[in-house]
């Protein structure tokens, strides 16, 4: 990885930036999108405006990761190389932050007025624990 060839550098603003670009999806027909979990004791659903967030920003990482692996093909400087990964998992840490912080916001608080906080909040810790390093 220390060979002649580099690429550019990548922006790492551009993951902070542009967080209402408008993807084109035909796969909404509704407003609202309702993703299932077999042990969810409700429906999960979400605003298309937060779903289209959510889906821009990753696939900015998407793009990010095809560039990484570019850099690599390319034997680019391995220090190079780190830097762009450690952008990358900056980015998804947003991104579960992101999600976490509507879970919480929408998911947790309609169980709350549903009255099924309990198995709520242990699905949560369960995912947490997995999550978490």
């Amino acid at each position: 990885m220390n060979g002649s060839k580099r690429s550019p550098k990548s922006s790492l603003s551009s993951f902070e930036q542009d967080d209402d670009v408008i993807l084109e999806d035909t796969d909404h027909e509704s407003t609202d999108e309702t993703h299932k979990h077999e042990q969810s004791p409700h429906p999960h659903v979400h605003s298309e405006e937060s779903l289209r967030k959510l889906v821009n920003r990753l696939s900015r990482i998407e793009g990010h990761i095809r560039g990484i692996k570019t850099m690599v093909q390319q034997n680019s400087p391995c220090p190079d190389v780190l830097l762009q990964i450690a952008a990358v998992r900056g980015a998804l840490d947003r991104v579960a932050r992101i999600v976490l912080d509507e879970h919480l916001t929408e998911c947790i608080a309609r169980a709350a007025e549903e009255g099924n906080i309990d198995v709520e909040i242990e699905q949560l810790k369960a995912a947490l624990d997995r999550f978490l390093p």
